[in-house]
């Protein structure tokens, strides 16, 4: 790629948008958008991610992921943009938008201080313009480390890309625990499920795990959890919660925490079983998980270690704390 060329004069040869003198633009609420694109090999297999959050709350109002195929670093950041500037307009067409991106390149050519040079860039970049007035359109450099989100959903993509499956958002995955049971009536028979079954009278509130390292517990444990459809819920000095109303999840440290270590093979909960969608989703989320801690146990009976049929993954954390990943029936 040539040498970038700072053009701050020329502004409006790349923003055709642009004001004209004491003319302001549109005005409607204000989002947050967050994107970024990765390639394993630049070029290689590509992805985006991006996301729209909620500026006061700071809550992620909408998500979005794609596998691009091959394509450079540059082009996969490019159409993250894009999809993040779709989902704004699709929120409020008139809002006014702050983009925040960890790619220096894209920040600099879109604020209209660098040229873009490359072809496939230039044409993606006209189309951001295209998606919103471009003058209700600010634009941030921020570190890797504060654009997390964007990170998380290009990597999901091309995860899922090159397995061969289509990415899925956070919030349709399957609940681990199903539908929130109704609790039987005093004077009568319990409800019946539409499978003929009983419903339960006392459904699992939440599961609190205890761990040595809140950090570590994070990383491993928290990490999965997200990626079940688990988000984030609270946190306070020692413990963090994952999870919805219907039922969370508790990590939990501090001077309580007995110093002997965890040991998934004396007497206590064994370990815990997640819904993880299909057969596919489950080898994607498997793979994934060796870089946030976890090893698979039964190498050589996997994904059968359960028995035939019952497809699934059974992953141990640094901290011997063990989960397993259940497939759909096929």
């Amino acid at each position: 790629m040539g040498k970038l060329i700072p053009v701050v004069a020329d502004y409006e040869l790349f923003n055709p948008h642009a004001p004209a003198e004491g003319q302001e633009p549109t005005r409607g609420g204000r989002l947050i958008v967050e994107a970024d694109g990765g390639s394993r090999g630049n070029p290689g297999h590509a992805g985006y991610g991006a996301l729209v959050r909620d500026p006061a709350s700071g809550a992620i109002l909408s998500e979005r992921a794609a596998y691009i195929g091959k394509a450079s670093n540059n082009v996969a950041e490019y159409s993250g943009l894009v999809a993040g500037l779709e989902l704004a307009l699709e929120i409020d067409p008139g809002a006014r938008i702050h983009v925040k991106m960890d790619s220096k390149l894209v920040v600099e050519q879109m604020s209209g201080r660098w040229q873009i040079k490359h072809a496939d860039m230039r044409v993606l970049a006209g189309k951001a313009r295209k998606v919103v007035d471009p003058r209700n359109v600010t634009y941030e450099w921020i570190p890797r480390e504060r654009n997390k989100d964007a990170d998380r959903l290009s990597n999901e993509a091309m995860d899922a890309g090159m397995a061969g499956v289509d990415w899925v958002p956070r919030n349709t995955v399957r609940s681990p625990v199903g539908e929130v049971a109704e609790f039987p009536k005093l004077d009568g028979d319990p409800p019946v499920a539409a499978a003929g079954r009983p419903k339960l009278s006392g459904r699992l509130h939440h599961i609190e795990i205890w761990v040595a390292d809140l950090d570590e517990g994070v990383r491993s444990i928290g990490w999965l959890l997200e990626r079940l459809g688990f988000p984030a819920r609270e946190n306070w000095k020692d413990g963090v919660s994952y999870g919805g109303e219907g039922f969370y999840v508790v990590l939990e440290s501090g001077p309580d925490v007995a110093p002997e270590g965890h040991h998934r093979r004396r007497p206590g909960v064994n370990h815990l079983a997640f819904a993880a969608g299909t057969r596919s989703e489950v080898d994607v989320l498997s793979r994934r998980a060796a870089s946030h801690g976890w090893t698979l146990l039964f190498a050589d009976r996997h994904p059968f270690a359960g028995g035939p049929g019952h497809y699934a993954a059974y992953l141990e954390n640094e901290d011997g704390f063990e989960v397993e990943l259940v497939a759909d029936e096929a």
